[in-house]
């Protein structure tokens, strides 16, 4: 039996598209999903959740970043194995939920629960022993560090790009940040979980182009993670917080969650 009340699937350019009554939204949520050609019937395939920024949902790391033709060149060439990307919308709150609790719905649980039961159910490909990898962009940095550090136990390898290091720094990007402050209960920043799990870390890395609004945040982790002796990976490279940056160095982070994957 499913865990959810409806799931309703559509394959469109060979993403699958997927709308599910979400449990910890109690709404219907949204998710993109690219399976590699030649994957069909792979056993225990890795999974990329991949985790947009403000203002964006599930299509955009496909139609602004085209994630999944970077993926499938990587798998072609052989540089990568093939994985499964799954991308979710936020949840849709206001300009950004920031992927953590709110009072009303849990924006966290969506991806940490809901995303990862209906790829399990929905893809035969995939199973409780396929590894889990999260990543994101700008907020969706800030989301897959956090939700990383947080359950060092769910994921393989976590990675962020341009990320928001902390919850405060949403107000740069969001039109109603007193809204998002009311709404959610947790307002806390990468560090914090990373400090708590510190033993427990699976490996992750970040970057940040040197243009970057969030280079400053993205430079103190980096120092703060030293000063703790925090193991992790940190880059910089050329470029702002634009799509062009993201797009050019989401190979980076693929290969990185390769090197991880024991499949």
């Amino acid at each position: 039996m499913s865990r959810f009340f409806t799931t309703e699937l559509a394959e469109q350019t060979g993403l699958q598209l997927i709308t599910v009554k979400s449990n910890a939204l109690k709404r219907r949520a949204d998710l993109t999903v690219f399976q590699p050609k030649g994957s069909e019937h792979s056993l225990n395939i890795p999974v990329v959740i991949l985790l947009h920024g403000v203002y964006g949902s599930h299509w955009a790391w496909t139609a602004k970043g085209a994630v999944h033709r970077t993926a499938q060149v990587l798998i072609d060439q052989g540089v990568i194995k093939p994985m499964l990307l799954v991308m979710p919308s936020d949840g849709l709150f206001g300009d950004g939920s920031g992927y953590v609790p709110h009072r009303q719905e849990d924006y966290e649980a969506w991806v940490i629960d809901d995303v990862i039961g209906v790829i399990r159910e929905q893809f035969a490909t995939v199973s409780t022993a396929s590894q889990l990898f999260i990543t994101g962009l700008s907020m969706g940095g800030f989301g897959a560090l956090r939700l990383g550090a947080k359950y060092p136990h769910l994921f393989s390898a976590f990675s962020g790009l341009s990320s928001i290091t902390h919850f405060t720094q949403l107000s740069q990007f969001v039109q109603d940040f007193s809204a998002l402050q009311e709404a959610a209960i947790e307002q806390d920043g990468v560090l914090d979980w990373m400090l708590t799990h510190k033993t427990s870390l699976p490996p992750f890395r970040f970057d940040c182009g040197t243009d970057d609004n969030l280079i400053d945040a993205n430079r103190a982790l980096h120092q703060q993670l030293l000063a703790h002796q925090i193991p992790h990976t940190y880059d910089e490279f050329t470029g702002g917080h634009s799509w062009d940056y993201w797009q050019e160095h989401i190979g980076q982070t693929l290969r990185f969650f390769n090197q991880h994957s024991s499949n």
